[in-house]
C-alpha cells in the first residue's frame, strides 16, 4: 500500500470523534488495523489517566488505574513497532549511504494519535459551557498551537516515507520493550519472585 500521512492523520481525527460517540474499536484493515489498535491504546490511555487523577474514587480505583496505564502503554508501543515493521516490509529502507532519521514512521504515527487526542479536548475547552472567556481564549491559542504542530509533523512523516521509498534517507525500527512491565527486568518484580524451580 502507498502510505499517506494526510490519509493517517484525518483517520486519527475521524476515530477521536467517533469514539467519543460510540464505543470504540479498531475495524481497519492490514496496515490500518494496527494503525486504529496504536490509536485505540492511545484513547483509552487518555482517559485512564484522568480517572488516575481523580481524588474522589479510592485507593482502589487508582490501583485499577495504573494497571491498566501500564498495559496501555505496553500495547501502544507494541502496536507502533508492528506499524514499523510494515513499514518496513513494504519500503525497505536503505541500511547505508544516505541519512538515518532518528524517528521511526510508527513513533511519528502514534505522536500523531496522541496530538489527535490533544486537539479534540483543547477543542472541547473552547466551547465548554460554564467556562470563562478568558479560559476559552487561552485554550484557543493552545488549540491554534496543536493544530500547527499536527500540521508539522504530518508533513515529516510525509517527508520521511517519501525519502525512505526514494533511497534519500532512511530509519532504523530497534524494536524495543519497555522493562518495567517484564517481570525478568523490573527489580521490583523479580526481587520479590519466589525462586524458580529447577526443570
Amino acid at each position: 500500500m502507498k502510505y499517506d500521512a494526510q490519509e493517517i492523520a484525518a483517520r486519527q481525527t475521524d476515530l477521536t470523534a467517533r469514539w467519543h460517540q460510540t464505543p470504540p474499536t479498531a475495524a481497519g484493515d492490514g496496515f490500518f488495523r494496527l494503525l486504529e489498535e496504536n490509536h485505540l491504546r492511545n484513547f483509552s490511555l487518555w482517559h485512564e489517566e484522568d480517572i488516575a487523577r481523580r481524588d474522589d474514587l479510592g485507593f482502589e480505583a487508582v490501583y485499577k488505574s495504573k494497571r491498566n496505564i501500564d498495559r496501555f502503554n505496553q500495547e501502544r508501543n507494541n502496536f507502533a513497532e508492528e506499524m514499523d515493521k510494515a513499514i518496513v516490509a513494504a519500503l525497505t529502507p536503505a541500511e547505508t549511504g544516505c541519512p538515518r532519521n532518528s524517528e521511526t514512521p510508527g513513533m511519528m504515527i502514534d505522536r500523531l494519535s496522541i496530538l489527535a487526542l490533544k486537539e479534540f479536548h483543547m477543542h472541547e475547552e473552547t466551547v465548554r459551557a460554564g467556562a470563562s472567556a478568558e479560559h476559552r481564549e487561552k485554550c484557543g491559542e493552545k488549540l491554534a498551537r496543536i493544530r500547527r504542530q499536527r500540521s508539522d509533523l504530518t508533513t515529516c512523516l510525509a517527508d520521511l516515507l517519501a525519502d525512505v521509498a526514494a533511497g534519500r534517507r532512511t530509519f532504523s525500527a530497534y524494536f524495543q520493550f519497555k522493562m518495567y512491565n517484564d517481570p525478568a527486568l523490573n527489580p521490583q518484580l523479580y526481587r520479590n519472585a519466589p525462586p524458580s524451580r529447577p526443570a
